[in-house]
């Protein structure tokens, strides 16, 4: 029977009481979910904060809130068997007032019941203490980390049992196929005060619903004084001991039999804890001994409150929990290799952090994964790296300027690469045998970039995330409160009909609209480098804020007409660039030699490294440490791109450095209004040639161009015309 695409495909189901406190970035983080089709059922459990007042408003501001209230607190169980209920989705959700979730978990949780048919899905928590301080850590552990894993009724029970050394999967927040759960008659335990979803679970799948747990890390579990579940007293316990009996005499199994036997034990040497807990702290030894001889195994779970204290000591010694590195400032999350001003991408984000602190933040770095590294053992930072409070990057080791993989087969990749470069200049080998590194900025994140992110970002004020790819990283940092900014650099999914049209491909990951969007939908704020891309944003992400934010110039004190015959290019190794200078060796230069053979073309940057070979006339460099000598000798300076999106730096650069410029229609996409009065513009190749050869020829145009190109820097691209929006939103949410 086909579903009917009018109902929601979740239904969450939110149980509150007295939550006003984090009960709105809950709210939020449901509703920012990249599944679009859901609903959100908050039941108010009896109130008597100003819970109420809060669901009723972001009720009325968003149609897919259904609130409804009950006057008197029934506890959880009651809560949320009213939601389920009213639930309408083909699938129900629990989510608490007080914790929040990931943007993608319940698509990701949705489509792993789909791929693998399970009526029930589970995923990982990420734990962590409320108030700013005290690490983090994870659910999951083992195995149950590392790959997806049914999950038998046995293995689920005996998980439970408490102070148990395997992960407790009753705190995971279940999605459960709805009619499977309402054909198995199975609804919440009404008078169970703590752990029902643990209780509702194991009676779905003893009437034979299937459990998957996924490692993914997709719920937030907020630990406070007034969390109920880890809140173990007597009267919670005998609930708990009175249930389990009545699961005992339903499912007698020889496997449920044993499970439960083991739960049930643990459960009596919890009692016996607290019993003999409740006598020390009334001062009354004797009762606490008599009540250890009695549950001997809850005196040995002593060692619980013990290790404790003796942690909270130690920690006390050592100056007290500290707060996480990025607490209280902009923490940028990268992945690109950011160690200068090294490439257009790069020096775009240093300047948007030079203007950041030059406003009076405070600003980190944050490369949370080793393929950054990619081939290069060792990253040096150079001195415009001082502008952050710290540098850190996952697997390496910081020694002064230096940041030393600790990964040895990065090294045995860059010696590798040393070969094949050695054996390929002697003829012997082609190059290409050695696979070359990831593309980290696009690499899907591991648990240990998302836990390295929540170890050193927490307590950000904002999160300034590099690149789209990096906004799923943001809620790592377990600050909802964070704005959350994503630096754009490029409009990923309009490149792809650009470079087939060429025949050429993409130096990064292929990319959809539809998934572009979803992940700069995951941002309070898009920074779009120029006006096109952000129109179209605009377009697409109506409830988002999107600021154009081109990069800043830092223009010369007067126009340097240079010195013909001598033309310039810039670029790092991306496809834009190496496809730009094919075209521009192929089409253009034979058309210019023709009418100046002594032009010189040189080419600086690591675009050298995808170069095989260059014509006459043309002098590869590679990366320099200066562009300014470069700068200065050029009497042109061309941008000769035919594919590509985002701003281009080098462009802006070359008009800053007071250079006439030659450029094609792609070089100016969303600056043509500004800049194309100040270039020559051509995209035939006898006319791209024709105008380089007439810049060389006659020195007035030339200086007359490249004072109108150096003017046009200055007025549009100053700092505060490009950076005077970001910091002003950032400003206002500090």
């Amino acid at each position: 029977m086909a579903r009917d695409l009018t109902l929601p495909t979740v239904s969450v189901l939110m149980a509150n009481h007295n939550g006003a406190r984090h009960l709105e970035q809950a709210v939020a983080s449901v509703l920012e979910q990249t599944l679009a089709s859901l609903e959100l059922i908050v039941v108010d459990d009896g109130s008597t904060d100003d819970s109420l007042a809060r669901l009723s408003r972001l009720a009325a501001g968003d149609p897919r809130i259904r609130l409804t209230s009950r006057p008197v607190a029934g506890g959880p169980g009651a809560a949320r068997n009213l939601a389920l209920s009213l639930a309408q989705g083909e699938f129900v959700a629990v989510v608490d007032s007080d914790d929040f979730i990931h943007p993608e978990r319940l698509e990701r949780m949705v489509q792993e019941a789909v791929d693998s048919g399970a009526h029930i899905v589970i995923d990982d928590l990420l734990i962590f203490p409320d108030g700013g301080k005290g690490r983090p850590w994870t659910l999951l552990r083992g195995d149950l980390a590392r790959t997806p894993q049914w999950i038998e009724l046995p293995d689920y029970i005996r998980s439970n049992a408490l102070y148990g050394p395997v992960p407790s999967l009753g705190f995971a927040k279940p999605l459960i196929r709805r009619q499977a759960l309402a054909q198995a008659r199975v609804t919440y335990e009404e008078d169970l005060p703590v752990g029902e979803d643990f209780d509702l679970v194991a009676r779905a799948m003893a009437s034979g619903l299937t459990l998957r747990c996924t490692p993914r890390i997709g719920y937030f579990y907020r630990k406070h004084p007034q969390s109920i579940s880890h809140r173990l007293d007597q009267p919670r316990l005998e609930a708990m001991v009175a249930n389990a009996a009545w699961f005992s005499a339903r499912h007698g199994s020889p496997a449920i039999a044993s499970a439960l036997s083991a739960r049930e034990a643990s459960i009596d040497a919890a009692l016996g804890l607290d019993e003999i807990i409740q006598a020390l702290k009334a001062r009354r030894p004797l009762d606490a001994a008599a009540a250890a001889m009695r549950r001997p195994a809850g005196a040995l779970l002593l060692r619980v409150p013990i290790s404790d204290r003796i942690r909270q000591a130690w920690s006390r010694l050592r100056g007290g929990e500290r707060a996480p590195s990025g607490a209280g400032k902009i923490v940028v999350l990268s992945r690109q290799r950011v160690v200068g001003s090294t490439n257009g991408s790069s020096t775009y984000l240093l300047s948007m952090c030079r203007a950041l602190v030059d406003a009076g933040h405070r600003v980190s770095f944050l490369g949370p994964t080793p393929a950054t590294f990619g081939r290069w053992p060792v990253l040096k930072l150079s001195a415009e790296m001082d502008l952050f409070d710290e540098v850190r990057i996952r697997g390496g080791l910081r020694i002064g300027r230096w940041i030393v993989a600790k990964d040895p087969r990065i090294l045995g990749r860059a010696l590798l690469t040393g070969v094949e470069k050695v054996l390929a200049k002697a003829r012997i080998r082609p190059a290409g045998w050695v696979a070359p590194a990831p593309y980290a900025i696009a690499a899907p994140a591991t648990r240990a970039d998302q836990l390295f992110v929540a170890r050193h970002a927490r307590g950000a004020k904002a999160l300034l995330c590099d690149y789209a790819f990096a906004a799923p990283l943001a809620p790592y940092a377990l600050t909802p409160a964070a704005q959350r900014l994503v630096v754009m650099h490029d409009l990923f999914s309009s490149r792809a009909a650009q470079f087939a049209a060429v025949g050429g491909s993409d130096s990064v990951a292929a990319l959809s609209a539809e998934a572009e969007y979803a992940l700069l939908g995951q941002a309070d704020v898009i920074l779009a480098v120029q006006q096109d891309e952000a129109a179209a944003v605009a377009a697409n992400l109506p409830n988002r804020q999107v600021v154009t934010t081109p990069m800043a110039a830092n223009p010369a004190r007067a126009p340097a007409p240079g010195q013909a015959p001598h033309i310039l290019f810039v670029g790092s190794n991306t496809a834009p660039n190496v496809v730009g200078l094919k075209w521009l060796f192929d089409k253009v230069w034979p058309a210019l030699l023709a009418r100046r053979p002594d032009a010189r073309l040189t080419v600086a940057g690591n675009v050298s490294r995808a170069l095989d070979g260059a014509p006459a006339g043309v002098n590869v460099l590679g990366p320099v440490p200066d562009l300014a000598p470069l700068y200065a000798r050029a009497a042109v300076v061309v941008s000769p791109l035919i594919t590509g999106s985002g701003l281009k730096i080098k462009l802006v650069e070359a008009l800053a450095a007071g250079k006439a410029v030659v450029a094609t229609s792609v070089s100016l996409q969303g600056v043509e209004r500004e800049l194309a009065p100040v270039i020559r513009r051509a995209d035939d190749p006898q006319v791209f040639a024709d105008h380089i050869a007439d810049l060389l020829d006659d020195d007035a145009a030339r200086a007359a161009l490249a004072a109108a190109g150096l003017a046009a820097a200055r007025d549009f691209f100053g700092a505060e015309a490009c950076y005077g929006p970001m910091l002003s939103l950032i400003s206002e949410s500090a």
